[in-house]
């Protein structure tokens, strides 16, 4: 997975990736959208925030934010 500019599957680092772009969007379908686009599929569950690598939508981990 891309994360700036190097590939990482360290969920510590994709988390904080995604919650630095979280910072940029003013709503959630925004932030969303946005992420699709760097190849993560982000979906609400009940325990936070479920992460998935797309095109296969493997779920990596999840960000309790």
């Amino acid at each position: 997975m891309f994360t700036d500019t190097k590939t990482t599957h360290d969920m510590v680092e994709i988390a904080e990736f995604l919650l630095k772009e979280r910072e940029k969007v003013l709503s959630d379908a925004e932030w969303r959208f946005r992420m699709r686009g760097y190849g993560y599929n982000l979906r609400r569950v009940q325990d936070g925030i479920e992460v998935a690598k797309l095109p296969q939508n493997t779920v990596i981990g999840t960000i309790h934010a």
